[in-house]
């Protein structure tokens, strides 16, 4: 179903995520059935990843690598072999290519298994058919309606990201970038129509995976020698090991030996009930060249995981590993950060990304399985700021989404929240899934937003940092307080939070200042020694000192200190605010796209344009 060098690109391209330099999303069904297995359902999932993906971009100013949970996902794993229906103990549904959802229907059939790989070779003809046919072009911010927003502050905030956007696609296509001609019509396919697109499931019938296992050579441009990453000495003193090429020394040596790959599905995860160091499917996943997902949650002991490293990936190549990291929005500060610690003292490069969803889930008042879109985003936020304290970076995520819509043209209503205020009581009108709930296209798009919001004020907070001594204002963010969960802070409000959160003593007056907190935020408590003020405050809340020499400090105490390694980003709106007699200003009121070199500054209301291109055409070049 898939070919060697499709295979060893998304090595590379994942290599890239390793090194900040491109985001992973990865999403997409639970579990898929052989009857959604339509034209419709398959157009609408690429779109909406295809929707997410651009939104990314837009913000991060990287390239997005998209992998979706497609054409292959029919199996599930179950903590117990049997249930009770209707008074009646049954075999447990084990996925579609295993036995079917009717409680009548629970006897394995191995000719489930040539259906299961029917339907993904079909749904991955389709998907290929798509996406050469101009599909990827189809899906800009003007077809993307905003009416299911309940909150006029969160529309708002919505639409000054999708009118930024539109504006962006519009000005490439003024200059030439991309074509007015469609497809049909004898047009190229365009930079936003030419994407790369990589399916993936969760490798757990190994007599499945081992019948699509072939072994193939080295593509050639891979024998090539690759070097490798030189040791970086980090800012406590301590130096990360180098990082291997995605070839090892030994498989360069053996360049025309033949190596196993799983044609299947371009990237396979081992799940959190079958990463046993000493069973079968560890030992299945060290043979093949594809590259491999772990989850990785709260059971998993440290020296266990980098054991596991060290087993699947022993030469440490680059664009191998994927951590899939699912403890859920209560656990998450319990584990991730030991987890971090134990992966860079190993050497071991790998690519982090956030699974929001499957510590998330609990049994609605009416019986349902829902998620709380709140403890999702909580999740996430967490990760970002954890990730961040630990010097570390979250290259991705990991979502069950669908794009899904009934003959009304209405979506699935299986998570609660969002911009849309599902509640309990609206989960039975349209709920879809035979498996755990997704995300919505609107709850998906909320989360988009949210991750691309993220990276432009962390963009801007960094340009801001420069050009104001490392002092940054912040801002209260209307998305974070709509959707229900904590803001995360960008690594120049943490910096300015950390060196205000310092005692100090100074030869300046010892009157203390006054400090002021944020609308909605617990109260902060200021203490003083010498001329400067300090001030703490719960995690995620804004707050503002200013020492009593008259300058001003403002930050979020406790909150994400992330790094960002972009080129490319906008500035967006921060507020002014007043301190003690003294002004701190923070950016401009709007939106202002940027190129690198050649941007030209001009006031607050109008757009910037770099010397070559808006700065979203650098994640397009994929």
């Amino acid at each position: 179903m898939v070919t060697p060098s499709e295979i060893e690109r998304l090595r590379h391209q994942l290599s890239l995520v390793q090194r900040n330099e491109a985001f992973l999303l990865h999403a997409g069904d639970c579990a898929e059935s052989f009857d959604a297995c339509t034209h419709e359902n398959i157009s609408n999932k690429i779109g909406l990843i295809l929707s997410f993906s651009l939104i990314l971009i837009w913000g991060a100013r990287l390239p997005v690598v998209r992998v979706g949970r497609i054409a292959g996902q029919y199996a599930k794993p179950r903590s117990s072999s049997t249930e009770i229906i209707d008074g009646r103990e049954v075999l447990s549904f084990r996925g579609d290519n295993v036995n079917g959802l009717d409680p009548n229907d629970r006897t394995p059939d191995p000719e489930r298994l040539l259906s299961a790989y029917f339907h993904s070779t079909t749904t991955l003809n389709y998907i290929r058919g798509l996406l050469t046919s101009g599909f990827a072009s189809l899906h800009h911010p003007r077809d993307w309606s905003l009416n299911h927003v309940r909150s006029p502050s969160l529309r708002t905030e919505f639409e000054k990201i999708v009118d930024g956007l539109s504006d962006a696609l519009d000005f490439a296509k003024t200059i030439g970038v991309e074509s007015n001609i469609g497809y049909e019509q004898g047009g190229g396919r365009g930079t936003m129509g030419e994407v790369d697109f990589y399916t993936s499931h969760e490798g757990l019938m190994l007599a499945y995976e081992e019948a699509l296992t072939r072994e193939f050579p080295l593509p050639s441009s891979v024998r090539q020698k690759e070097p490798s990453t030189p040791p970086v000495e980090r800012e406590d003193g301590d130096v990360t090991p180098p990082c291997q090429p995605s070839l090892s020394a030994a498989a360069r040596i053996s360049a025309s030996k033949k190596h196993h790959y799983n044609t299947g599905a371009h990237f396979i995860w081992i799940g959190d009930r079958t990463r046993q160091l000493t069973h079968a499917h560890v030992e299945y996943f060290r043979g093949i060249r594809n590259p491999i997902g772990i989850k990785v949650g709260p059971s998993m002991k440290s020296e266990e995981l980098v054991t596991l490293l060290d087993l699947v990936n022993p030469d440490k190549e680059f664009g191998r590993i994927t951590l899939i990291t699912r403890y859920g929005a209560k656990k998450i500060e319990n584990y991730l950060a030991g987890h971090i610690r134990a992966v860079q003292v190993s050497g071991h490069p790998v690519a982090w990304i956030c699974d929001p969803m499957h510590g998330n889930t609990h049994t609605a008042s009416n019986g349902l399985k829902t998620r709380d879109f709140g403890a999702i985003i909580e999740e996430i936020t967490a990760c970002l700021r954890i990730h961040s304290e630990c010097d570390s970076r979250l290259g991705g995520v990991s979502l069950e989404f669908t794009g899904e819509l009934n003959d009304e043209g209405y979506s699935v209503t299986e998570c609660v929240g969002g911009s849309m205020k599902m509640s309990e009581e609206e989960l039975s009108l349209r709920y879809e899934s035979f498996c755990d709930p997704r995300l919505n296209f609107e709850q998906s798009l909320d989360v988009a937003f949210m991750i691309s919001d993220y990276h432009k004020k962390e963009y801007s907070e960094k340009v801001r940092g420069r050009t104001k001594g490392g002092r940054v204002g912040a801002v209260e963010n209307v998305l974070y307080a709509e959707l229900g969960a904590p803001q995360p802070t960008t690594s120049s409000s943490s910096s300015s939070a950390a060196q205000q959160t310092t005692s100090t003593t100074s030869s300046a007056s010892t009157a203390p200042a006054p400090s002021t907190t944020s609308t909605g935020a617990p109260p902060a408590t200021t203490s003083t020694t010498g001329a400067a003020a300090t001030t703490t405050a719960s995690r995620g809340t804004t707050t503002t000192a200013a020492a009593a020499g008259g300058t001003t400090a403002a930050g979020v105490v406790g909150g994400s200190r992330a790094s960002s390694t972009n080129s490319e980003s906008t500035v967006v709106v921060v507020q002014t605010q007043v301190v003690g007699g003294t002004t701190g200003t923070g950016a401009t009121g709007n939106t202002v796209f940027s190129s690198g070199a050649g941007a030209v500054g001009v006031e607050s209301g109008v757009v910037m344009v770099g010397a070559a291109l808006v700065g979203v055409l650098v994640g397009l070049g994929l």
